[in-house]
Formats: structure tokens, sequence, C-alpha cells
């Protein structure tokens, strides 16, 4: 069993998560199988109950846990389904030290950060140790930080455990560009990796964020400060597409330097073929081009929506086509001439989301998409969105709307489901993690999936009310698919349109860059048709590479 672990230095945001999964897919190709877990150091037992204004979004897996979006990463890079074993914060770490402290477990002994504290990481670490060849774990938050000492010290003695030659540690650190000067600057890294060596903890590899090249004297001199050996100062320059990653760091030699130091490069050579040369070249040279706006309440964060752009993007891959992704907020289209910018577009995306801030404008999206034959893909509360629309304008339901922005609506198309009217806690407490659902043949739905029952990752707490489905149905309105255990709606469709089609559940947990999901692959299909399937000008070509 062999170890990785990555830690960052300097500053947040490095981009820890995506080099943890590019190496992941690295080693995935010469043979390895690799599976990836994320510490983070903040005190909340999960992220389900963060904003989205700090956090970003919030990524389900397979089994209801709700995790931080570097899992999404780690899904759409390698091929291994994460579990909640797969994501640890100190507040889940604490949470179980305490609660085996009231019963006695720690046979009176006074409970300290050190060992108790760090043991229970380091066990998190061997449970997730289990049929894989090598775990990466990734360490949120920056060396020295005060709130994640305790997980760099757990794993200074995991090392030590484990055997050295069995764990790698590689450290991100950013070498910034002073303009002033003119030049690259080694000291933030210098000083980073100072930090973890007070610890007892000797970095193997350096993979250095710069918005410029490493040339050799900058290599050297990190090289000697830091003390790697130059071929381990690996340069993470910036590039225009995250699926570019693995091809920059493997140019790099990252892998290699990593399958060396664990003695592993006989046994599992560089693979002849790189599957992310034909990615990257759909993504830089498609062959088409189409605009789908994405109408939400989170717009101006890119990390709120983070894995729906990304599966976008794989539906873009999956047609060859270039996606011009237009942001738009939901409460511009509430203004007077706001729907404007919806003339411009070749399909409509509503996301997920929570209360009632915008909701008229995404409301309003989804009666323009529908009554111009616009493709419209809803997601979780884009299908609510799709219901109210449908019963205000069509079933003539003026009154139509969602328990969760009106409780006291006369027309609750959207109501509450039945386990959660009781439930006060907020915390993983919704409709979390993979379900059944049984698709109608024949419809857009099952058409796209190729199968008649699928499973899903959901998250949330209303749904459509059951009471009102004859009405819908009568109206025009097709329930492709349903929940065959509890006949709940997971999929709708409205006849005489070329492609509307909207799930209570979250597709974009499950899509891949080169294993598109389904739905996101039909609907950048229908808007390419809608779109007439234009060419990709020249001059886009050219400003694409």
């Amino acid at each position: 069993m062999k170890y990785i672990f990555v830690t960052g230095g300097v500053v947040s945001s490095l981009g820890k998560g995506l080099t943890a999964a590019a190496l992941g897919a690295l080693l995935e190709l010469r043979g390895l199988k690799v599976r990836i877990q994320k510490f983070d150091p903040y005190l909340n037992v999960d992220p389900g109950t963060m904003s989205p204004f700090q956090h970003g979004e919030v990524y389900v897996l397979e089994d209801g846990a709700e995790t931080d979006l570097d899992l999404g990463h780690y899904e759409r890079f390698t091929s291994g389904k994460l579990s909640r074993l797969n994501s640890m914060s100190s507040g889940q770490i604490y949470e179980s030290v305490i609660q085996k402290e009231r019963r006695g477990a720690y046979l009176g002994n006074t409970v300290q950060v050190i060992p108790h504290v760090t043991n229970e990481i380091k066990e998190r670490i061997y449970q997730s140790a289990k049929d894989v060849d090598v775990l990466i774990t990734e360490i949120g938050g920056t060396t020295g930080d005060i709130e994640g000492l305790p997980f760099v010290e757990a794993l200074r003695q995991f090392a030590l455990e484990v055997g050295r030659n069995d764990c790698i540690f590689i450290h991100v650190t950013l070498v910034p560009f002073l303009q002033a000067a003119g030049e690259l600057k080694t000291k933030p890294t210098q000083q980073s990796v100072a930090k973890l060596r007070e610890i007892g903890i000797q970095p193997h590899i350096i993979a250095c964020r710069c918005e410029h090249p490493l040339d050799a004297g900058l290599r050297d001199k990190i090289s000697l400060f830091c003390n790697v050996p130059v071929k381990a100062v690996v340069q993470a320059a910036d590039v225009s597409s995250i699926y570019e990653l693995p091809l920059a760091l493997q140019k790099e030699g990252l892998d290699d330097l990593v399958v060396e130091l664990f003695g592993l490069a006989q046994k599992y050579p560089r693979p002849e073929k790189n599957i992310w040369h034909e990615i990257v070249r759909r993504i830089k040279t498609p062959a088409h081009e189409v605009s789908i706006g994405v109408v939400g309440k989170y717009i101006e964060l890119q990390d709120a929506y983070k894995s729906v752009y990304e599966s976008i993007t794989h539906g873009g891959i999956a047609n060859n086509c270039k996606v011009n992704i237009v942001r738009i907020d939901a409460e511009d289209l509430e203004k007077k001439d706001g729907l404007k910018i919806l003339k411009t577009l070749d399909g409509i995306l509503v996301p997920g989301g929570f209360g009632d801030r915008g909701t008229e404008g995404k409301i309003a999206a989804a009666r323009y998409a529908r009554e111009n034959k616009i493709p419209y893909y809803g997601l979780c509360l884009g299908l609510q969105i799709a219901v109210i629309e449908f019963a205000r304008n069509v079933l003539k339901l003026k009154d139509a709307n969602s328990m969760e922005f009106d409780p006291k609506t006369p027309e609750p198309v959207i109501n509450m489901m039945e386990e959660q009217k009781k439930i006060i806690d907020k915390g993983a407490t919704m409709r979390l993690g993979s379900y059944e659902c049984a698709l109608t043949p024949g419809t857009l739905a099952a058409k796209a999936y190729k199968q008649t029952s699928i499973r899903e990752r959901h998250r949330h707490r209303f749904e459509v009310n059951n009471a009102y489905v004859g009405q819908l149905q009568r109206g025009g309105m097709i329930v492709s698919g349903i929940n065959p255990r509890r006949n709940l709606v997971e999929i709708i469709e409205i006849k005489d349109h070329p492609w509307f089609l909207a799930v209570q559940f979250h597709p974009e947990f499950q899509s891949k860059p080169n294993i598109p999901h389904p739905l996101f692959a039909a609907f950048i299909g229908a808007a390419l048709k809608r779109g007439k399937g234009g060419k990709i000008s020249k001059k886009t070509a050219k400003r694409s590479k």
C-alpha cells in the first residue's frame, strides 16, 4: 500500500485538489488503482450548511455524504466512486473523540490532541486504504494554519508507522511574480517548506504554482533551499482548461517521479497513449459552437455551480462542440426587458438552489424556453421551477408555488417531503445520495440513457406534489421518470417541444470528461441542433487555441 499526501503553502486556493486529481488520473493510466480523499481543518462536520458565497458548491457522494467540491474533481479525473470515508473535517474528528470520551473509551485518561486526535486522523487513513494501490490524501488549508497542525502532525506520525518508503509528501506552493521587480520570487516557497520541516516533514516533491515559467536557475535555488532534487521541483503553471493539467504534469514528469520514489517504475511504466490528449483537443479545437444560458442566483461565484459548468463542458466534448456559457443572474430577468438576453441562446439551464430570491426570474426563463421552443434543462430546483411555471401558465393555476417560497400558497404544486416536516437539524438531513429512477420508454430521458432504470444522486427537501400530477399530465407534461419505491416524480418533459427536460436529482455529480453524462450530452446536442449545427468560425477556433 502506497500513500501520497498533498499539502499546500503560502496561500489557499492554489489547486491542491486539482493537482491530486490530475496525479490520480496519471497513475490510473499506468495501471494503478487509485483513491483520493480530502481532510479539511474546519470545525463544521461537513460543508452541508455552508453558504455558497463562502464555500462554493456542496458535492454529494453516492452514499449521501455532503462534501467539499474537490471531491468532484477527484471523481471526474479518476474512475473510483468515493464514500463518506473519503471526506473528513476537524468537526468529524472532534465529534468522534468526544463521543468516545463520553462512553469511557479512553479508560479515564486525559484526552489530548496528541495522541487521541491524531490517532483518530490516522485511523481514518487506514480505513480508506482498502482495495487500492495508492491512496492520495489532500490536506485542506495552508501549512502554518493553527487549525491544520493536528493533521500535519498525524501525517508525520503515520509516515513513521508505515515506513517512509511507502509515503510521499507533495507540497503545492506559490512562486509569485513581482511586477515591479520583473521576476519570480522563491522566498515564500522556502518559508513554507521550512514550516513543514519544523514539524518533521520533508517534502519529496514541490509543485510550484506560477504564472511564468520556472527557469533552471529558479529550480536549482528551490532545490538547494528546500532540500529536494532538482527534478523534484515541478512546475504547475496556469492552464486554459483544467483538463490540460494531467498533460502538463506528465510533461513535468510528476508521475514518473512518484512511481520511481515508490520503486514501481518497471512494473507500471508510462503508457503509450494518454486519453487526455483527445479530451483537450475536443475542448481547444471543436467543430461546432453553441451558447448556453445558466440562470442562477450565485452566478458571480465561480465555484457555486462548479459541477454544472464542468458537466456542460463534458456535454460539449461529447458533441465536439465549444460551449459558451452565459451566466445570467435570475434577478435580472425580473426587470423590464430582462428577457432580451435569452433571445441569443441555444439552450437554457436552471440549476439547483435554495430560497426564494430570483425564483420569479427562473420561472420567466422556463416560460420563455417552453414558449419559444428553446432546449431547457432543469436540475433539482430547475424541475420545481418548470412545474410551477407550467401550472401557472398552462393549467391557469395563478397561485401555483412551492411551499419553500410561500408556505401558505393555496396551490402547493411543490411541497415538502413528508419525512422532512419533523426535522429540526439542518445538517445532513435532506434526501441525500443515490436513488433508483424508472424511466418511461420512448421518452427523451430513456433515449438519452439508453436504459429504463438508472440511479442518480439527490439533495433536496421539496418534491412535486403528487396531488397535482394528474392535472400536469393532462395539460401536456410528461412524467418520464419516477422513484419506483415511493412514486416520486424524478424527471419531467413537455409534449410538442424539441427538448424540454428537468430532473429532481443532480446528474452533474456523475459526469466525467471522458464519460459525459447522457443528459448533458443530449442537452448540448439539442442546443446544437437548434443552432443548426453551426460550424465554429476560423476566428473563434484560432482564439480557442
